[in-house]
């Protein structure tokens, strides 16, 4: 990695990086999920609206709904979705979730978010595939006309439903192209449910010039992140943790730039790796792959991109230079036009600039 050497920052390192700086870098986050992002005061709000029993004592709710620090594995931590799921059954409820997301990443310095949902999961009181999708839109809308945020809508499909329930939701997601919706996912439970199965769908995003992304690697090994590239096309890998169990299948993801979108503290949570210092971000970082910093779902663990930056900064050592190609790694990554995308970044880069010397980073110690 080039350091220019007119810039002693670039040399700021793990706990010398100050929190400041990390709360105020330009920020993307490209896997965050909707059902497991909401406000904790806004799930237990509407949980009890929606008649479920919730204790007075928060943290005794949290211990109720939400997930562990550490859970047995992706399947016990996907049964916590059944909670959140609950409450997002009408069109003001996402509607409110999805502008409330988006505000609170804009004041943590957050520029491009973009919202991943299943709309089918939504459907409990009388709404539409589309109207789940009209309101995650209209929140975002909200949340765009009043901070300096930009967002884009993933439509998720899940691993687990009929490959035919899977094609109605990428037709459902093209219905949406321009309309607020950049791309098509696939998510859920990755052992026994391969990605294959569902490559109709992909075939059909793929037909109509629409980007995906698809979950690997993270409850699976490398073959899962093969056929979400080789059967279905994706042009991004969500998390990919475990990408490195294949050397020569990593050498393509490098020589292709696939993004990875990497959740740290979701994966160790998970127990996808056993604890933050044995994540392979650092590693995938020094072989030079594409890889970003995303939440993934930033009320279960909790967290939010400070604070992700922070652990990475300190877990990995990160120095301020490299901080900002992790940054940048995301914008180049975003789900949106060419134009548009070298804008951000070259919007970004120069706000990293100005940050340094608004906060005057140069004149810090860096040993």
């Amino acid at each position: 990695m080039h350091i220019d050497p007119s810039r002693r920052s670039d040399l700021l390192r793990g706990r010398r990086i100050p929190d400041e700086a990390l709360r105020r870098l330009p920020k993307t986050d490209l896997h965050c999920h909707l059902d497991g992002s909401l406000r904790l005061e806004t799930f237990l709000e509407l949980a009890a609206g929606a008649g479920l029993p919730v204790p007075a004592d928060r943290e005794e709710a949290r211990r109720l709904f939400l997930p562990e620090a550490r859970v047995g594995g992706q399947p016990e931590f996907l049964r916590y979705f059944d909670h959140t799921l609950a409450v997002l059954q009408d069109a003001p409820s996402l509607a409110r979730a999805a502008r409330e997301l988006a505000l609170d990443f804009a004041a943590e310095g957050g520029w491009y978010l973009e919202v991943r949902f299943c709309p089918l999961l939504h459907l409990a009181r009388g709404l539409s595939a589309d109207d789940a999708v009209a309101a995650v839109v209209a929140g975002l809308r909200e949340a765009e006309a009043r901070a300096a945020v930009q967002t884009g809508v993933i439509i998720t499909g899940l691993r687990t439903i009929n490959p035919e329930v899977s094609y109605s939701l990428a037709e459902l997601a093209v219905r949406w192209k321009g309309r607020g919706v950049v791309a098509f996912d696939l998510a859920g439970a990755e052992k026994d449910y391969p990605a294959k199965d569902h490559r109709e769908a992909f075939y059909l995003v793929m037909n109509n010039n629409l980007n995906s992304t698809i979950h690997a690697g993270e409850g699976f090994g490398p073959a899962s992140i093969h056929q979400a590239l080789h059967y279905c096309g994706a042009n991004r890998i969500g998390h990919g943790t475990r990408l490195h169990e294949d050397p020569d299948l990593l050498e393509y993801v490098n020589d292709h730039r696939i993004p990875l979108e990497m959740c740290i503290s979701s994966n160790v949570q998970m127990g996808v790796v056993p604890s933050v210092a044995d994540h392979p971000l650092r590693r995938y970082l020094d072989l030079g792959l594409r890889v970003t910093l995303n939440t993934d779902n930033r009320l279960f663990v909790p967290t939010d991109l400070v604070r992700e930056l922070r652990l990475a900064a300190d877990a990995f050592d990160l120095t301020l230079l490299e901080v900002e190609n992790l940054l940048l790694n995301g914008f180049k990554s975003a789900f949106v036009p060419a134009r548009r995308r070298a804008a951000l970044v070259e919007q970004a880069l120069r706000r990293f600039g100005e940050l340094r010397d608004e906060m005057s980073l140069d004149e810090l110690e860096v040993a």
